[in-house]
């Protein structure tokens, strides 16, 4: 038995064949805010993907990175009067307190930006060496020209990247640059910016530079599924591909697989404008499960709204399932268990999995079930809800 995902590289619907370890990369957050709902949609997928998985008996390492050096968590420190560091700190604790609430797996490794410099400075002088970098005026650039495959994930055509690069902090009218799509690999420091040593001058990181090199101290060259929001495709995944496999000649990852973005009644959800609903915030009024379960309603790849009234609903369903199934022991063979599985390994059709589980609540409540009550507690247990 397998999974069946949507690779993005692929664009395809594709069984995902995998050896008994899983190497897994799933870019973390920039920690100069609190965990919102896009960040809870994106780390539950990759959760039950997860669950299903260890299910099917392959064992998961999940590498989620912290980015605490970059061009936002900077400004926000300085905004704030903080330490960048200590920004970081505060978020990331707010982060892992709604990571536990949502009952998410926890990264096995958990690397730092700000640990990974020499890393990082050891990758670019190789690109370097390599004619796949330059420096202009204290700036070190990729040079795309030198990657053929350059957009082999995001499908883009040049112009299509270009437009998306100067929305997602690309320079793609910096002079200094030879191509409008080359990218910062290091760069000087502001004055009250944080800076390093390095052979291209004092300075630090560009943003995409810092995932290949916390990819490969802890997974290696190439690892097996690599995940994110689907806005990171492009740049950030596109960059961090042609970085990583100049370097090491060899794919940087087995399958990319991406999740959808999350607006906010109507419009995008985003911290410009100070729409977000943030998880801790949402679990002050709903039972996290309920989180889950809300969350799980929609596809994980499809982008989506989040509108008030659905915590509430999502509330009354958890309520029932528990109602109907809490407490008891869980049944872990059965038709309803076998039917979420095969929901789960159909691209993680979560939408099917909770038409099943209320479902099934439901004929229990009325006494129509034809499964032990167990069927329904491990069922939702496989997808992280503990009835």
């Amino acid at each position: 038995m397998t999974m069946r995902l949507y690779d993005t590289a692929q664009a395809a619907v594709i069984d995902i064949e995998l050896d008994a370890h899983v190497r897994m990369y799933v870019c973390g957050i920039t920690p100069y805010d609190s965990t919102h709902l896009g960040h809870a949609a994106t780390y539950l997928s990759y959760d039950l993907i997860i669950r299903r998985l260890e299910d099917l008996g392959h064992t998961v390492q999940l590498v989620r990175n912290v980015t605490d050096v970059d061009d936002s968590i900077l400004p926000k420190a300085r905004e704030l009067g903080v330490d960048f560091l200590e920004l970081a700190e505060m978020e990331m604790d707010r982060f892992d307190q709604d990571m536990v609430a949502l009952n998410t797996r926890r990264a096995d490794v958990e690397p730092r930006a700000t640990e990974s410099i020499d890393d990082m400075i050891e990758i670019i002088e190789k690109l370097v060496d390599r004619g796949h970098a330059y420096t202009t005026e204290g700036t070190t650039y990729f040079d795309v020209n030198t990657f053929p495959d350059f957009g082999k994930l995001s499908h883009l055509n040049e112009q299509e990247m270009v437009v998306l690069a100067a929305e997602r902090g690309g320079r793609p009218d910096d002079p200094k640059q030879h191509n409008p799509l080359d990218f910062v690999l290091w760069q000087p420091s502001a004055d009250d910016e944080p800076s390093w040593e390095s052979p291209f001058g004092t300075g630090r990181p560009g943003w995409h530079i810092e995932c290949s090199a916390m990819s490969m101290r802890a997974l290696g060259p190439t690892i097996d599924i690599h995940g994110g929001g689907g806005d990171l495709i492009f740049p950030h995944h596109e960059c961090e591909i042609a970085q990583s496999e100049s370097v090491n000649g060899e794919p940087l990852s087995r399958y990319w697989i991406h999740a959808g973005l999350v607006a906010y009644q109507g419009t995008k959800m985003s911290k410009s404008l100070g729409n977000l609903v943030f998880v801790s915030e949402l679990r002050k009024e709903i039972d996290p499960r309920a989180i889950r379960l809300a969350l799980m309603a929609h596809h994980y790849r499809s982008d989506f709204e989040w509108f008030d009234e659905e915590g509430p609903r999502a509330q009354r369903d958890l309520e029932l399932l528990i109602r109907s199934g809490g407490g008891v022991q869980p049944v872990s063979e059965g038709p309803l268990i076998d039917e979420v599985r095969d929901a789960l390994d159909d691209d993680l059709d979560t939408r099917r999995v909770c038409e099943l589980l209320i479902r099934e609540a439901q004929a229990i409540e009325k006494g129509t079930s034809s499964s032990p009550q167990g069927c329904l507690v491990a069922a939702a247990s496989l997808c992280g809800i503990q009835l």
